[in-house]
């Protein structure tokens, strides 16, 4: 079950990231070309928070059966001091958690906005930041910190 989810995990950061990235895409055109919010920006508003709140249960589910998460619960005094453990165990939910707090609360207040420049500007500012925490907590294969592959094979 470990390695399902942890592959699943995995999958589903790419449709994170190209949703976000194409949500943010959207926003920012929208706000600078003054254009129209439409029935399809609303549907990348909608879905990238939808997406996001999946990833989300994913990785609580992952954190809560992970060895190395179990470890470092287990064991707080010495693998506070390893950084893989600590990435794993406080650092990576942490960010990710604020993160998802970020597209939600953009994806909710674009929502609410009565212009659609408003909304647009609402979901870029908020996107862009939620992107960059989670792009600063992906455990990247080339990164030196904390390297994973970047795509496990089911």
């Amino acid at each position: 079950m470990y390695s399902f989810l942890l592959t699943l995990h995995s999958l589903v950061r790419w449709f994170v990231l190209a949703g976000l990235l194409f949500a943010i895409y959207r926003s920012y055109r929208g706000w600078l070309l003054k254009r129209p919010f439409t029935k399809l920006d609303e549907q990348v508003r909608w879905i990238i928070a939808t997406i996001a709140h999946v990833q989300l249960v994913f990785g609580l589910w992952l954190y809560f059966i992970s060895p190395i998460v179990s470890y470092f619960l287990h064991n707080f005094k010495d693998a506070v001091h390893n950084r893989q453990i600590r990435f794993f165990g406080m650092e990576h939910i942490t960010m990710m958690l604020i993160a998802i707090v970020l597209i939600t609360i953009g994806s909710a207040k674009a929502k609410r906005k009565v212009t659609d420049m408003e909304k647009f500007k609402t979901m870029a500012i908020w996107f862009t930041i939620a992107l960059l925490v989670i792009l600063s907590s992906i455990p990247w294969s080339f990164s030196p910190l904390i390297s994973r592959p970047l795509i496990r094979p089911f």
